[in-house]
């Protein structure tokens, strides 16, 4: 179903995003021979979807609704794609759209002000008979209600405005915090409180709809590998489901889409609970979503793959759909994995810097905005790109991913790369077993250094022995080198023997060494990994986590020193600060908070004493490693009488 067939009506398109989305949507537009147009902000003046347009217009926001419709128009656009997230689902960007003449690729402003809202959505719902999970009112006695339940913003998307509340003595604080998170993110802190589903899976299913009335389901994904309900990994089909619940969930799914005269792309999303198999309706995204590649990957359309943004331009052209349901079909399997700016095994951190090389992996779908020498800021969301495997089943995908992302190497800064290659090698994931709460609940295990370590050692004395250009530099070639014994500091010492063929008395063979791809044989078995050296350290990647080995890793959670000091372990925003200087305080009080990239983190006091100094005020950008605070247990100088 994949065309080049020209559009009606529509010749220019503004992408109303960035990143991965913005440059997703100009390749299909380029197929279709419809020139684009992308908007940026200073701070993505140099991002690479400011570049891979026709044009390119300036903004001082990618919220700035008058601004984005305003640059629509003064290039001539026909139509705004506006991706996921930002303006995507705000009813008032559709009727300001509408208002100037141009076409939304996506509902109508009626349909988001119906669907976008959880609690308009639920209604629209029990109109059509899909199932509802159980709710309370948030203003009601809490003690009157069964926990868990889940306090979630009646706007909200992403895993903000959501928290998990176990007990009624804790719901004020969490509700407080839920409704000052979704204000900040949706500008709506309206809230729902609903039955929690402690072991559940999160099912959702992609629809289309044309203005014509015609309503199709192209099957589901199961999403619930998620943390903090933020989705890790999605897949297509889901594993789990039988075929007839597939057949019901995907029925209802549709029947919900029509009884909201629902058009353009949209997603369905449900729980489904472990214990009694019933499902639920939690949602409706009125958009693309993030992982709509998986479904394109296993959805075929009279034996055709579809192009899920070719459909929304047809949609929003006021073109009817080509095909009927019966001519949908699953073909395979496919995973997504989605890789995030964050240490995953430093307390999910947020992280934010510039690489240094990266390289993603071939012989799988990769959507992304990221390459070498690129800085990663903490301005926008803090996903990179996404990975994306298909085999003839599941196991042959899950494989395949395994591969891709052990060829994924993002130096510079920490990803979470390397966390979701041992999340899709696990057992749990491969058994399927893994459910929406399952990694809030569980750790999975961070790679050890000894790989990277004797690597790094190989290539140091590598170097030891040569004074001109080497494979691990920016303009990296092969050069050779004489054998030397080398000793190498890095984490511990390491004794690097290459005329004997030895790393700390294992034998060791190089079999590749060039473009910063080391290959050896190692005490029997093969390895590979992408290393580069900078001044002062050597960085690997390996099984997609990145190593610094030059010494203990400064950036590794700096919240509390021996001293007192408390640093920003993240760049990010100040949100509040509870204390002054003087102050007396108790070990693990909260003296602050702070924000990044969807991540809330109280400040607390590493034991009982007296601030002696608050260096940041409430909305202060911070750096990483900057003190905020600093506690003493000895006495403080109260100056002179006043």
């Amino acid at each position: 179903m994949a065309s080049t067939r020209s559009i009606d009506g529509i010749r220019k398109v503004l992408v109303a995003n960035r990143g991965e989305i913005a440059l997703r949507v100009f390749r299909t537009c380029a197929r279709l021979d419809i020139r684009t147009v992308a908007v940026h902000t200073d701070a993505d003046i140099d991002a690479p979807h400011a570049h891979a347009a026709d044009e390119a217009v300036r903004v001082d926001s990618y919220l700035d609704i008058d601004a984005v419709v305003a640059a629509a128009v003064s290039v001539g656009a026909d139509a705004i794609h506006p991706g996921y997230g930002f303006l995507s689902e705000r009813s008032a960007f559709a009727r300001a759209v509408d208002a100037a003449g141009l076409l939304l690729v996506g509902p109508s402003a009626d349909v988001m002000d119906a669907m976008g809202r959880k609690d308009h959505a639920r209604a629209v719902a029990r109109r059509a008979g899909v199932p509802i999970v159980p709710s309370y009112d948030a203003a009601a006695d809490p003690a009157s209600f069964a926990y868990p339940v889940l306090v979630k913003a009646a706007a909200g998307g992403g895993g903000k405005g959501m928290r998990t509340v176990c007990s009624a003595g804790e719901y004020a604080d969490a509700l407080a915090a839920a409704t000052r998170e979704a204000r900040s993110a949706f500008g709506d802190d309206a809230m729902l409180v609903e039955k929690y589903v402690e072991s559940g899976r999160h099912i959702e299913v992609q629809v289309l709809g044309d203005v014509h009335g015609s309503v199709v389901h192209l099957f589901e994904r199961d999403c619930s590998t998620q943390r903090r309900h933020q989705k890790v990994l999605e897949e297509a089909p889901a594993p789990t489901i039988t075929a007839d619940l597939r057949d019901r969930i995907t029925a209802a799914a549709a029947d919900l889409a029509r009884q909201a005269g629902y058009t353009n792309a949209g997603t369905v999303e449900f729980l489904l609970d472990n214990t009694t198999g019933d499902f639920y309706f939690l949602e409706m995204n009125t958009r693309l979503q993030v992982e709509h590649p998986v479904t394109e990957s296993v959805v075929r359309v009279a034996g055709e793959t579809l192009d899920l943004v070719e459909q929304q331009l047809r949609v929003a052209a006021g073109e009817p759909l080509s095909f009927a349901q019966t001519d949908v079909t699953l073909h395979g399997h496919a995973i997504e994995a989605r890789v995030y700016a964050e240490d995953s095994f430093g307390g999910f951190l947020p992280q934010a810097g510039t690489t240094s090389l990266v390289r993603w992996a071939s012989g799988v779908r990769v959507d992304h905005a990221l390459g070498s020498n690129q800085t990663v800021g903490t301005a926008y969301d803090p996903m990179l790109g996404k990975v994306i495997a298909w085999g003839p089943d599941r196991e042959a995908a899950r494989l395949a991913l395994v591969d891709a992302l052990d060829d994924t190497a993002i130096l510079g800064l920490t990803t979470n790369a390397g966390f979701l290659r041992a999340l899709v090698a696990s057992e749990e994931f491969r058994d399927a077993t893994i459910d929406t709460a399952w990694l809030d609940d569980h750790e999975v295990p961070a790679p050890e250094a000894d790989v990277p370590r004797v690597m790094a050692a190989w290539v140091s004395a590598m170097l030891a022995a040569q004074d001109t250009g080497h494979p691990f530099q920016a303009d990296g070639f092969r050069v050779g080198a004489a054998p030397a014994p080398t000793l190498v500091e890095l984490d511990r010492d390491v004794v690097v023997d290459r005329a004997a063929g030895t790393v700390d008395g294992v034998p060791v063979r190089e079999r590749y060494a060039e473009h910063h791809t080391l290959e050896l044989d190692l005490d029997g078995g093969r390895v590979r990994a992408v290393v580069n050296v900078q001044p002062g350290l050597v960085e690997v990647a390996y099984h997609g986590q990145r190593f610094v080995l030059t010494g203990p890793d400064r950036l590794a959670d700096p919240v509390a020193a021996a001293d007192g000091t408390i640093t920003a372990p993240m760049p990010g925003t100040v949100l509040e600060v509870r204390v002054a200087e003087r102050d007396v305080v108790t070990e693990g009080q909260v003296l602050g908070m702070m924000e990044a990239m969807k991540m809330e983190l109280s400040l607390k006091a590493p034991f009982a004493g007296t601030v002696t100094a608050v260096e940041v005020d409430t909305g202060q950008q911070v750096a990483l490693g900057a003190t905020l605070f600093v506690v003493s247990t000895g006495p403080t100088d109260e100056g002179g009488d006043d």
